[in-house]
């Protein structure tokens, strides 16, 4: 595989990087949606430029640099592709398109309580819950996989409860609960869309961590050049710079395992093994670059007037999402142990 960026994903880092620079936290999606990145996700019969997983996570690692609580994950990168791969053409008009142009919220709800779906009715009925879902009580929809496909729930629906969350860095999330949720045949999308889901998740969440790690890590690194003790820079010291350097080679890790989870995403190659991976270095290596950033910070990582500190709970936020390392590595096992020796 090339792990050069293409000219489509420089192009959209520069501009994604700018808009963040420029903007306040409260501005940024709509200043996204203006200048065309969300509805990049979409294909060109949609209004889009038909950008596919790499330049979306392009987006999503310049997120990540900020620290940005933005739903570009759920609700585009899942939402608004999802539905444009998976979805009927009514669904697509419905649902996909306006969220790419920013009228309405998608988000997904991939927690692993079981949801049940039977038929009904001429229709649905879905039972279960899920929590910590992101953007839950803002979100327009609700992708849900369930033991019998993926079903878009809006709060609306009969049998649909949503209550507000809040996530480790104060992030908007929610608890959707469904009471024999009643949803018409209009609501299910393609079976394949599940599997998508999972792996499309596994990418996105781990370009957003390597965009937090990536710019912790530089943070930490111009601190500890700057920070003078005992008349030398803090970077000078040995057990310091062992920090750092094993930090550097966890982001490295992050990256490398990432794009080649993409890439193969990109081709349509199986890449089940390649997302596990991409997941267990952005929980497992996230979780000490976050802390070494903290460390090398001192008391300044904890200061919540420093900009450390959202990074740090950021981190932590992606971790928890992705879920636990060890359960990658498990997963990871699995996959190998049941390909032909």
């Amino acid at each position: 595989m090339d792990f050069a960026p293409t000219e489509a994903q420089r192009d959209l880092s520069e501009l994604t990087r700018g808009i963040l620079a420029d903007e306040p936290g409260d501005a940024i999606w709509a200043a996204l949606t203006k200048a065309g990145v969300l509805a990049a996700a979409l294909p060109e019969s949609l209004g889009g430029n038909g950008f596919g997983i790499l330049e979306q996570c392009t987006v999503a690692q310049e997120l990540g640099r900020v620290a940005a609580a933005a739903p570009y994950v759920d609700s585009i990168m899942l939402g608004a592709a999802g539905i444009a791969r998976f979805g009927t053409t009514a669904q697509q008009a419905t649902w996909a398109a306006p969220a790419a142009n920013g009228d309405l919220l998608l988000t997904t709800a991939l927690s692993a309580e079981p949801v049940t779906a039977r038929r009904a009715d001429n229709g649905w009925r879905l039972s279960g819950t899920r929590t910590g879902v992101p953007f839950a009580a803002e979100a327009d929809a609700v992708l849900v996989p369930t033991d019998n496909g993926v079903f878009l729930v809006t709060p609306t629906d009969s049998g649909v409860t949503i209550s507000p969350q809040e996530l480790v860095d104060q992030a908007p999330a929610g608890q959707l609960e469904l009471d024999e949720a009643v949803l018409g045949e209009d609501h299910a999308l393609d079976a394949a869309a599940a599997e998508w889901l999972a792996v499309t998740a596994a990418i996105g969440l781990s370009a957003t961590q390597l965009g937090v790690t990536e710019r912790a890590l530089e943070m930490t690194a111009e601190y500890a050049r700057t920070r003078v003790q005992f008349d030398r820079p803090i970077g000078t010291f040995q057990a310091v710079a062992q920090r750092l350097a094993d930090a550097y080679i966890d982001v490295e890790a992050i990256r490398l395992s990432l794009w080649q989870a993409a890439w193969r995403a990109s081709e349509d190659l199986p890449c089940a093994a390649e997302a596990e991976t991409a997941k267990f270095w952005a929980a497992d290596g996230g979780h000490r670059v976050a802390h070494t950033a903290v460390h090398v910070h001192g008391g300044m990582g904890i200061d919540t007037d420093h900009p450390l500190h959202r990074y740090f709970l950021a981190a932590k936020r992606n971790e928890f999402h992705l879920g636990h390392a060890t359960d990658h590595l498990r997963a990871l096992g699995d996959i190998l142990a049941a390909e032909p020796a």
